[in-house]
Protein backbone atom coordinates (compact mmCIF):
# COMPACT_ATOMS: atom_id res chain seq x y z
CA UNK A 1 0.00 0.00 0.00
CA UNK A 2 2.73 2.44 0.92
CA UNK A 3 4.35 1.44 -2.07
CA UNK A 4 1.16 3.08 -4.69
CA UNK A 5 1.41 6.26 -2.54
CA UNK A 6 4.85 6.71 -3.69
CA UNK A 7 4.34 5.35 -6.98
CA UNK A 8 1.43 8.57 -7.54
CA UNK A 9 3.66 10.76 -5.88
CA UNK A 10 6.51 9.91 -8.34
CA UNK A 11 3.47 10.23 -10.97
CA UNK A 12 3.05 13.87 -10.35
CA UNK A 13 6.57 14.77 -9.49
CA UNK A 14 6.94 13.81 -13.00
CA UNK A 15 3.99 15.49 -14.64
CA UNK A 16 6.09 18.89 -13.54
CA UNK A 17 8.96 17.71 -14.39
CA UNK A 18 9.60 20.00 -17.40
CA UNK A 19 10.56 23.48 -17.92
CA UNK A 20 7.51 24.38 -19.86
CA UNK A 21 4.99 22.96 -17.42
CA UNK A 22 6.72 24.62 -14.56
CA UNK A 23 6.36 27.73 -16.50
CA UNK A 24 2.90 27.15 -17.03
CA UNK A 25 2.15 26.52 -13.47
CA UNK A 26 3.54 29.81 -12.84
CA UNK A 27 1.41 31.55 -14.79
CA UNK A 28 -1.62 30.03 -13.84
CA UNK A 29 -0.86 30.35 -9.88
CA UNK A 30 -2.73 33.89 -9.22
CA UNK A 31 -5.61 32.26 -11.52
CA UNK A 32 -7.53 30.91 -14.11
CA UNK A 33 -5.91 31.34 -17.44
CA UNK A 34 -7.01 30.71 -21.05
CA UNK A 35 -4.43 28.19 -23.07
CA UNK A 36 -3.27 31.10 -25.53
CA UNK A 37 -2.63 33.41 -23.04
CA UNK A 38 -0.04 30.17 -20.95
CA UNK A 39 1.34 29.60 -24.50
CA UNK A 40 2.18 33.30 -25.16
CA UNK A 41 3.65 33.81 -21.20
CA UNK A 42 5.84 30.67 -22.05
CA UNK A 43 6.84 30.75 -25.23
CA UNK A 44 5.73 27.91 -26.86
CA UNK A 45 3.39 27.07 -29.87
CA UNK A 46 -0.18 26.02 -28.33
CA UNK A 47 -0.07 22.30 -29.62
CA UNK A 48 2.72 21.93 -27.74
CA UNK A 49 1.34 23.60 -24.81
CA UNK A 50 -1.67 21.28 -24.60
CA UNK A 51 0.20 18.03 -24.05
CA UNK A 52 2.02 19.67 -21.50
CA UNK A 53 -1.27 20.86 -19.62
CA UNK A 54 -3.11 17.57 -20.54
CA UNK A 55 0.12 15.24 -18.67
CA UNK A 56 -1.33 17.30 -15.45
CA UNK A 57 -4.30 17.73 -15.30
CA UNK A 58 -4.20 13.50 -16.02
CA UNK A 59 -1.74 13.90 -12.66
CA UNK A 60 -4.73 16.02 -11.19
CA UNK A 61 -2.29 19.13 -10.61
CA UNK A 62 -4.24 21.31 -13.25
CA UNK A 63 -8.23 21.75 -13.62
CA UNK A 64 -9.33 22.50 -16.84
CA UNK A 65 -12.92 23.77 -18.43
CA UNK A 66 -14.41 24.84 -21.78
CA UNK A 67 -15.47 29.00 -21.87
CA UNK A 68 -16.91 29.07 -24.76
CA UNK A 69 -14.24 28.15 -27.66
CA UNK A 70 -11.47 28.77 -24.45
CA UNK A 71 -10.28 26.02 -22.49
CA UNK A 72 -9.50 27.56 -19.41
CA UNK A 73 -6.90 26.04 -17.07
CA UNK A 74 -5.96 26.54 -13.33
CA UNK A 75 -4.52 24.56 -10.10
CA UNK A 76 -6.08 21.84 -8.54
CA UNK A 77 -4.31 22.28 -5.83
CA UNK A 78 -2.45 25.07 -4.41
CA UNK A 79 0.10 22.93 -2.43
CA UNK A 80 1.94 22.73 -6.03
CA UNK A 81 3.16 26.20 -5.80
CA UNK A 82 4.55 25.78 -2.61
CA UNK A 83 6.15 22.70 -3.90
CA UNK A 84 7.98 25.20 -6.84
CA UNK A 85 8.88 27.39 -3.98
CA UNK A 86 10.81 24.73 -1.76
CA UNK A 87 12.38 24.02 -5.07
CA UNK A 88 13.63 27.80 -4.98
CA UNK A 89 14.58 27.23 -1.61
CA UNK A 90 16.86 24.29 -2.65
CA UNK A 91 18.51 25.88 -5.53
CA UNK A 92 19.30 29.24 -3.24
CA UNK A 93 20.91 26.96 -0.79
CA UNK A 94 22.77 25.15 -3.51
CA UNK A 95 23.83 28.40 -4.71
CA UNK A 96 24.92 29.34 -1.32
CA UNK A 97 27.05 26.15 -0.66
CA UNK A 98 28.98 27.00 -4.22
CA UNK A 99 29.55 30.58 -3.37
CA UNK A 100 30.80 29.31 0.00
CA UNK A 101 33.36 26.75 -1.67
CA UNK A 102 34.83 29.86 -4.18
CA UNK A 103 35.24 32.18 -1.45
CA UNK A 104 37.16 29.45 -0.14
CA UNK A 105 39.57 28.67 -3.13
CA UNK A 106 40.54 32.58 -3.43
Amino acid sequence: MEMLLYEKQATIAKAIGHPVRVAALKFVKDGEQCVCDIAKAVGTERSNLSKHLSVMVNAGVLQSRKDGLKVMYRIKTPCVVKFLGCLKDCLKEQAAEQQKMLDAME
